[in-house]
């Protein structure tokens, strides 16, 4: 059975650092392309970071230069620091891998991030 699971999230003050980390099950990670999605109440989930089964990274421009996607294939897991943290940076996150290819799509239930002021 896959699965997802998210963890690090917490309350943290404005500037602050947090590390999400997503561990998988049930799949071999390092094939995957791994997404980090935040998502606030009756808004629409944002897309933050991305990165491809070889490694490039993308960002939104909202977090670029603040967060950094990585993984540790041995620990089929993959993190997201965060850095210089703002209130406007608060919200569930998830993460979700894909295999676009073949139609793949797996998520985890999320985190919450609270940054306050």
């Amino acid at each position: 059975q896959v699965q997802l699971v998210e963890s690090g999230g917490g309350l943290v003050q404005a500037g602050g650092s947090l590390r999400l980390s997503c561990a998988a099950s049930g799949i071999m990670f390092s094939i995957f392309i791994v997404d980090w999605y935040r998502q606030t109440t009756g808004k629409q989930r944002e897309l933050v970071a991305s990165i491809a089964a070889g490694g490039p990274t993308t960002y939104a421009d909202s977090v670029k230069g603040r967060f950094t996607i990585s993984r540790d294939n041995a620990k089929n897991t993959v993190y997201l620091q965060m850095n210089s943290l703002k209130p406007e940076d608060t919200a569930v996150y998830y993460c979700a891998a894909k295999r676009p290819a073949i139609g793949m799509d797996y998520w985890g239930k999320g985190t919450l991030v609270t940054v306050s002021s």
